[in-house]
C-alpha cells in the first residue's frame, strides 16, 4: 500500500524542464548547496558510478538532472530495497537483512517509520530498543547501503491506522490536513525523527541518509513541510507526491516472470529511481498490521521472505539490481525510435545511451504461449524466445573491457567489472534455454572454453558463442587478442547459477566470487581476502581478485586453494555445508481459563466509567446514549471488556449490541455470568477497513426466570458482560470507532451503568503494540517468569468437548534452544490443527506478541515466525504462551502444536538478545 498516488518521469515532462537543471526533489529555499540540480558546463557523461557509500566524514553532493540522480558528479542509479524495521523486531538481525540487500544487488534501503509505535500518548516518544533508528541508520551505513527514508506522518503500508498513533483518534485533529491540530502532532513527531536523521545525512558525511520522502497530499502540506525540514536541519532532496523525478512504486509481483515484467517496463520508461516494494516482508506482529491483514507475515511474496530466506523471486531481481550497479550505460538512457518484432505478441521497447551507443531493449510477452520471433538488435534480426508472460532484458553496444564490444545477446546482461588485468562479464538467462551471445571482433580472437556446455565460431568479425544454459551450472569462456593484453571471461548463468555470483567493492578494487549461498563482507588483507558469508550446503568456492591475492579465508578459516583455468583462486575442498538441526518437542504445557470479568460479583470498581456523551470518532454517538468507544477512553490496541449494571431488566427478553472492528473482529457477551453467544461481522466491510455489526442475543429461558426471579429483591442488578475483539484502525479511516458503539434491550428499559477496561499501560520494552485488554494479558501471564505452578497440566491439542466453553483459554510452556553459534537458523511455529476450528489465537513469546491466528478463515498460514533474538537460541529457556478465544461450539484445541526448522545457514550474524522483561514475583 502506497503513500500517494503512483507517480512516474515521463520524457515529455523532463523536456520541458531545461535539460540539466532540474531539482523535483528539491527543498525550494530550504536546499543546502549539496543538494542542489547539476549546473555544470555540459551533461554528465556516463561513467563509473560512485563507490559504496558511508560515513566518510566527507562533504558529499547530491543532484539530479534529466537522466539520473548525481552523487558527487556521478551518475547513480537507485535501486531500494523496502524494509521496515519495525517488522523486525530484532535489531541484531537488522544487519542481516540489510548485508542480504546490498548482496542481492540493492544500493539502497527504503525505511518507513511507524508514529504509532514509537508514541504510546501525546508527547511521549521512544526510540530504544527494537525502535532505535540511530542504530537502524548507523547499520546501514555500515552495510555500505543509501537509505531512503519515510516516517510519514502516514505511511500506508498495512499498519494501524497507516501508522498514525491512536490516541491521535481522541485529540480532535483531522489528519492528513493542514488542520493546527493536526500539524502541531505531526510536526513533533517529524521533529523527533528529524533529530535523529539529520545526524545520518550523506551530505554531510555523517551517514547515508540519501532522499527524504513525504506524506504530502495538498500543496500547502508540502509548503509546511519544506518549512519544518529547514527547521529541523534536513537538507537531503525530498522526494514527494508531485517531483518530476519519481521514484518508482511498483506493486507487489507473484512470482519471478511477473517481477521480471514490472521492473523492466520501469526501466523501459527511463526510470533510474527504482524500489522494490517488499524486498523484505516481515513481521506484523502484535497489534501492528492494518484490519485487513489476513496473517502476521506482512507480504509473503517478498524477495527475502519473513524467515529471511531467499525465495524464488529474488533472481531477476538479482540481476537487475547488479546491472544497475555494475553497467553504467543503464543511468543514461533515453527512448529510443520503436522497432518491431516479427511477431506482434512481442512488445519491443528500446534505449539508447548518448554518449557509449549502448542499447536495450526490453521485450514483453503478455500471452499465455512462449513466444519465439525476431527482432531487430543492432543492425541484426536476432531470434529471440520469450516465454508466456514473461519479459527479456536484452542489450546491444555494451563495452566489455578493453576493445571488446557486444554486438547483441539473446541473453540479459548482469554485469561487466574489471578485476586486475581480467574483465568479466556476466549473462544470465533461464535454464534450458540456448544463449548466443555475439561479440565484436575485428582481429580474429583465441577462445578457449572453461565448461564442455561451450561452443564457439568466428566468422566475417564476429565471435558468436553458444551455450545451453543447464540448472545451477555456470558456464565460463576465456577471450584474448593479440590487440590486448587483458582477457575477457564470459560467464554464462541461470537464475539459481545467477544467485550464487556476488561482486563486491573493495577500498583496493573489486572482487568477484562464486559459490556460496552468500557472500556478506570481503576485505584485502595483504595478500590475503578474508571473506565472510553463509552455506546451506557444500558449495566450491572461486574468487576472482586483483593481482597479489594468493590465500582466502572463509568466516576467519583459511581454505585451500589454487589458481584456476579462469584465471581465480579455486578452492580444493568445498566450503562444508550446514549440518542438520534438530529441533524440541512442546510438551509441559499448563492451562487456566479466564473471563473473571463476567462474573456478576467481579470486582471492576478501578475501571473507568464509561459516561461521556461526545466523541471525536467520525461514528456518531446515538441520541442519548453515553460514548461506548474503545478509543474515547484511551483503549487502542487489542481486546476490550465491557460491564454494565442493569437496574430494572427483570421483563428482559433480548439485548441488541451494535459494535464496530476491523476485519476477524468477534463479540462474546455473558449475562450473570452465563453466556449469550458469540457474534462476528459479516461480509467485508464499507472498503475503508471497518466492519460494523449488530449481535441480536435471545435470552435464554433459565436467564429469564433468574431476571424475573429478582423482582422485589435485594440481589442486586444484572450484569452484562461484553468482550470485544476489536482488532485494528483502518488507514483511511482511522477515526471510526472501535469496540461497542451502542445496546438495546427489549422486554425492559433498565437504568444502565457502564464501565470499560482494556490493555494496561503500555509495555516500556515491547511498546503500546504489544498487548491488548485479556485478563492474562493484564496480569502477566503472557510474561516469562509468571508463576504458572498452580495452572492445571494441559495441552492445546488435548483439549476435549468437556472443555468447551466460551470465553478465553491461556496455554504455557517453556522450551530450550541449543544451536551452534555458527549456525543462523530460522525457527518457526506451527499451528497444525484442523483450519476448520472457529478459533483465535494470540502467540506470545518471551513476552512478545507475535501475532494472531484466526480460525475458519480461507488459506489463514498456520506458521509463526520466531525471530532469533528474541528467541533464545543459545542453550536459553523462551516462554511460549497462547491465547485461545473460542465461541463455545467447540473445545479450545488447537492440534499439534510445534516448532519448524523453515531454513539454516552456516554463517549469519552475531545476534544479542532482544530485552524481554519478565513478570516480577
Amino acid at each position: 500500500m502506497e503513500l500517494s498516488r503512483p507517480h512516474r518521469l515521463g520524457r515529455r515532462a523532463f523536456s520541458a524542464l531545461a535539460g540539466t537543471t532540474v531539482l523535483g526533489l528539491a527543498l525550494g529555499g530550504s536546499v543546502s548547496s549539496a543538494a542542489l540540480p547539476y549546473s555544470g558546463p555540459g551533461p554528465v557523461p556516463t561513467g563509473p558510478p560512485p563507490g559504496p557509500p558511508g560515513a566518510d566524514g566527507r562533504r558529499h553532493r547530491v543532484a539530479l538532472d534529466r537522466y539520473s540522480l548525481l552523487v558527487d558528479g556521478r551518475r547513480l542509479a537507485l535501486w531500494s530495497g523496502e524494509l521496515h524495521p519495525f517488522r523486525l523486531p530484532s535489531p541484531s538481525l537488522w544487519r542481516d537483512v540489510l548485508q542480504k540487500l546490498r548482496a542481492y544487488g540493492h544500493n539502497a534501503v527504503g525505511v518507513r517509520l511507524a508514529w504509532n509505535q514509537h508514541s504510546p500518548a501525546p508527547g511521549r516518544y521512544d526510540f530504544t530498543g527494537v525502535r532505535d533508528l540511530d542504530l537502524f541508520l548507523r547499520t546501514a551505513a555500515e552495510c555500505a547501503l543509501y537509505v531512503v527514508v519515510h516516517p510519514g506522518p502516514y505511511i500506508g503500508a498495512g499498519v494501524d491506522a497507516g501508522g498514525l498513533p491512536g490516541w491521535l483518534t481522541t485529540v480532535g485533529a483531522r489528519a492528513r490536513t493542514t488542520d493546527p491540530a493536526y500539524l502541531r502532532h505531526a510536526d513533533e513527531w517529524l521533529s523527533r525523527v528529524n533529530a535523529i536523521v539529520a545526524r545520518h545525512q550523506f551530505t554531510r558525511g555523517s551517514g547515508t541518509v540519501l532522499l527524504y520522502r513525504a506524506d504530502t497530499p495538498e500543496r500547502a502540506d508540502l509548503d509546511h513541510l519544506r518549512e519544518r525540514l529547514r527547521a529541523d536541519g534536513i537538507e537531503v532532496p525530498l522526494l514527494h507526491a508531485d517531483s518530476p523525478l519519481a521514484r518508482q512504486e511498483p506493486e507487489r509481483t507473484r512470482d519471478a516472470a511477473e517481477a521480471r515484467r514490472l521492473h523492466f517496463a520501469r526501466l523501459a520508461h527511463g526510470s533510474t529511481l527504482h524500489n522494490v516494494h517488499m524486498a523484505f516482508g516481515g513481521t506484523s506482529w502484535g497489534w501492528l498490521p492494518a484490519p485487513s491483514a489476513p496473517s502476521p507475515t506482512y507480504d509473503p511474496t517478498a524477495a527475502i521472505d519473513e524467515a529471511r530466506r531467499p525465495t524464488a523471486k529474488l533472481a531477476p531481481l538479482h540481476q537487475l539490481g547488479h546491472l544497475l550497479r555494475h553497467v553504467p550505460d543503464f543511468t543514461r538512457m533515453s527512448q529510443a525510435p520503436a522497432i518491431r518484432a516479427a511477431d506482434a505478441r512481442i512488445q519491443v521497447r528500446r534505449l539508447a545511451n548518448p554518449d557509449t551507443g549502448a542499447q536495450a531493449y526490453v521485450l514483453r510477452n503478455d500471452s499465455a504461449a512462449d513466444v519465439t520471433s525476431s527482432v531487430p538488435m543492432g543492425g541484426t534480426e536476432v531470434e529471440v524466445t520469450v516465454p508466456a508472460r514473461d519479459a527479456k532484458l536484452l542489450a546491444t553496444g555494451l563495452h566489455l573491457g578493453a576493445g571488446r564490444k557486444l554486438a547483441y545477446a539473446t541473453v540479459q546482461p548482469m554485469l561487466a567489472m574489471s578485476v586486475g588485468r581480467l574483465d568479466i562479464a556476466a549473462f544470465v538467462g533461464r535454464a534450458g534455454e540456448m544463449a548466443h551471445l555475439v561479440l565484436d571482433c575485428p582481429n580474429e580472437p583465441w577462445p578457449t572454453r572453461l565448461d564442455e556446455e561451450a561452443a564457439w565460431t568466428f566468422d566475417d568479425g564476429k565471435l558468436h558463442v553458444m551455450v545451453p544454459l543447464k540448472e545451477d551450472r555456470l558456464t565460463r569462456v576465456r577471450v584474448r587478442s593479440g590487440e590486448t593484453d587483458r582477457t575477457l571471461l564470459l560467464l554464462f548463468a541461470d537464475d539459481a547459477a545467477s544467485l550464487r555470483l556476488w561482486p563486491y567493492e573493495t577500498p583496493s578494487g573489486r572482487i568477484l566470487v562464486r559459490g556460496p549461498e552468500l557472500l556478506r563482507e570481503a576485505t584485502l588483507d595483504g595478500p590475503v581476502i578474508r571473506l565472510t558469508g553463509d552455506t546451506v550446503d557444500e558449495r566450491e568456492l572461486e574468487v576472482w581478485a586483483p593481482p597479489g591475492i594468493t590465500d582466502v579465508t572463509w568466516n576467519g578459516e583459511r581454505v585451500q586453494s589454487g589458481l584456476g583455468r579462469a584465471l581465480s583462486l579455486m578452492t580444493v575442498w568445498p566450503l562444508p555445508g550446514v549440518p542438520d538441526l534438530v529441533l524440541p518437542a512442546l510438551d509441559g504445557w499448563r492451562r487456566r481459563t479466564e473471563n473473571f470479568e463476567r462474573e456478576p460479583d467481579y470486582g471492576d470498581e478501578g475501571w473507568p466509567v464509561a459516561d461521556r456523551r461526545t466523541s471525536h470518532s467520525t461514528t456518531p454517538v446515538p441520541d442519548g446514549r453515553p460514548v461506548l468507544f474503545a478509543d474515547d477512553y484511551g483503549f487502542h490496541y487489542g481486546d476490550v471488556w465491557y460491564r454494565a449494571r442493569l437496574d430494572g431488566a427483570s421483563g428482559l427478553k433480548s439485548v441488541s449490541l451494535a459494535y464496530s472492528t476491523g476485519a476477524d473482529g468477534l463479540l462474546m457477551a455473558w449475562l450473570d455470568g452465563e453466556p449469550l453467544g458469540t457474534h462476528r461481522p459479516d461480509g467485508a466491510g464499507d472498503g475503508k477497513g471497518t466492519w460494523t455489526a449488530t449481535a441480536e442475543f435471545r435470552l435464554p429461558r433459565a436467564v429469564r426466570e433468574l431476571l424475573r426471579a429478582r423482582r422485589g429483591g435485594d440481589s442486586g442488578p444484572a450484569v452484562l458482560s461484553v468482550l470485544v475483539r476489536r482488532t485494528q484502525h483502518g488507514q483511511d479511516a482511522y477515526r471510526a470507532a472501535r469496540g461497542l458503539t451502542s445496546a438495546r434491550f427489549e422486554g425492559a428499559s433498565p437504568d444502565v451503568r457502564w464501565r470499560i477496561m482494556g490493555a494496561a499501560a503500555p509495555d516500556p520494552v515491547r511498546g503500546p503494540l504489544n498487548h491488548g485488554g485479556l485478563y492474562g494479558e493484564r496480569h502477566g501471564w503472557h510474561l516469562p517468569g509468571y508463576d504458572d505452578g498452580a495452572w492445571d497440566q494441559g495441552s492445546p491439542s488435548t483439549a476435549t468437548d468437556e472443555d468447551r466453553r466460551q470465553g478465553v483459554t491461556w496455554y504455557r510452556t517453556t522450551f530450550r534452544l541449543d544451536v551452534p553459534p555458527e549456525i543462523d537458523a530460522s525457527v518457526g511455529l506451527v499451528l497444525d490443527g484442523s483450519p476448520d476450528l472457529d478459533l483465535r489465537v494470540q502467540v506470545f513469546l518471551n513476552g512478545w506478541n507475535m501475532g494472531g491466528y484466526v480460525g475458519g478463515a480461507k488459506d489463514t498460514p498456520r506458521t509463526f515466525v520466531l525471530p532469533n533474538g528474541i528467541l533464545r537460541t543459545r542453550a536459553a529457556a523462551n516462554t511460549l504462551a497462547l491465547a485461545v478465544l473460542s465461541p463455545g461450539t467447540a473445545a479450545p484445541a488447537l492440534g499439534p502444536v510445534r516448532l519448524e526448522l523453515l531454513g539454516s545457514a552456516a554463517g549469519g550474524v552475531p545476534v544479542k538478545p532482544v530485552p524481554s522483561p519478565g513478570r516480577h514475583r
